[in-house]
């Protein structure tokens, strides 16, 4: 009986091996074959978190494409260390939640500034306290200083030496107040220098630092109040600022294609493959209360023929950095011939 049994499992696991010896060759044919990009077509967005109110703020880290940050509105931080499918919260212990901006620097991936004060205002939203830092990845965090200027929309590091930041401060907006604009410092954020200021109507909507060469940022500065019914936005304030010193010193930009004043909330970002390439977001004054998409090259500037609708404004770039199709493009306007398009 025990070799009848025997025989029978002998038997059995050979027939197992010839079926997996004729199918091994067509699983593996299979798996070579290319996937027709019909497949990822049909795949769609799907929520995977993290839980927090509205997203304000994402910074990755160069080289460990699995690990990211987001700031929440009224929800502090949260980091995956797999690619967005498990979120921790690492701001908890923090006496704020409401977070603006995200840095990581370039030169260090454990460096990681977070700017307090969601700066896409509403009337209810809360305001932040301060400028954070952490050496550790996000495991511990320590207050760094500028308490007073209510939101930190953008937050900018210099890749060569991480010392030296930059704080796009907008100000608490509910009226005037001397603590807004672009906050600079060079060591560290033991100390910090007002290196752009307007008046104290006007505080900073955005910034962008040139990938390519750190010297060179653009600044938007946004005339605003808000009001528990609403909000007054621009004014005479209000404008496109470039600096080409690493921040210390600033000048308005003004002409060659932007609107005119007054305007309102500006969005700026630098093309990281043609720094010649600058793209502002800008709440103009034509009598339409939404946003145009304006764009220099060396020869040309553009702006987008629809306005851009919803409550918030920002830009950020693509590595690719595509041209805009010619079919949205209008309102081209020529530039004198000097090599480049806007002479700053």
């Amino acid at each position: 009986m025990l070799k009848l049994a025997r025989f029978v499992r002998e038997k059995y696991v050979a027939i197992i091996a010839v079926v997996v010896l004729m199918v091994a060759p067509c699983l593996l044919q299979a798996q070579q074959s290319p996937i027709s990009p019909d497949v990822y077509g049909q795949l769609k967005y799907r929520y995977i978190g993290p839980e927090g109110n509205r997203a304000t703020a994402v910074a990755g880290v160069p080289g460990r494409p699995n690990i990211w940050y987001v700031g929440a509105a009224s929800g502090g931080i949260f980091k995956s260390r797999d690619g967005g499918i498990h979120w921790d919260p690492i701001f908890d212990s923090e006496a704020v939640a409401s977070i603006g901006s995200l840095a990581v620097a370039a030169s260090d991936p454990n460096m990681l500034w977070a700017g307090t004060g969601e700066s896409f205002i509403r009337s209810h939203i809360s305001v932040g306290q301060g400028i954070y830092k952490s050496m550790d990845a996000g495991k511990t965090w320590s207050l760094m200083g500028l308490e007073k200027v209510g939101r930190i929309g953008r937050v900018e590091i210099d890749p060569r030496n991480p010392d030296v930041v930059l704080a796009c401060a907008l100000g608490h907006a509910y009226g005037p107040q001397p603590e807004r604009g672009v906050f600079r410092t060079a060591d560290g954020g033991k100390s910090w220098d007002k290196v752009l200021f307007v008046d104290e109507n006007t505080g900073c909507s955005d910034m962008g630092m040139d990938p390519n060469n750190p010297r060179i940022l653009f600044a938007g500065m946004w005339q605003v109040e808000i009001h528990t019914w609403g909000r007054t936005s621009g004014g005479p304030g209000s404008g496109l600022f470039k600096s080409t010193d690493g921040g210390v010193t600033w000048k308005r930009l003004e002409g060659h294609g932007l609107p005119h004043s007054p305007v309102g909330r500006i969005a700026v970002r630098v093309a990281k493959k043609d720094s010649n390439r600058v793209y502002a977001e800008i709440e103009t004054g034509d009598g339409v209360p939404q946003p145009r998409l304006h764009r220099t090259t060396r020869t040309k500037c553009f702006s987008s023929p629809r306005h851009f609708r919803g409550r918030s404004m920002a830009a950020t770039r693509s590595p690719r950095c595509p041209p805009i199709p010619a079919a949205t493009i209008t309102r081209c306007g020529s530039i004198p011939p000097t090599g480049i398009a806007w002479p700053w």
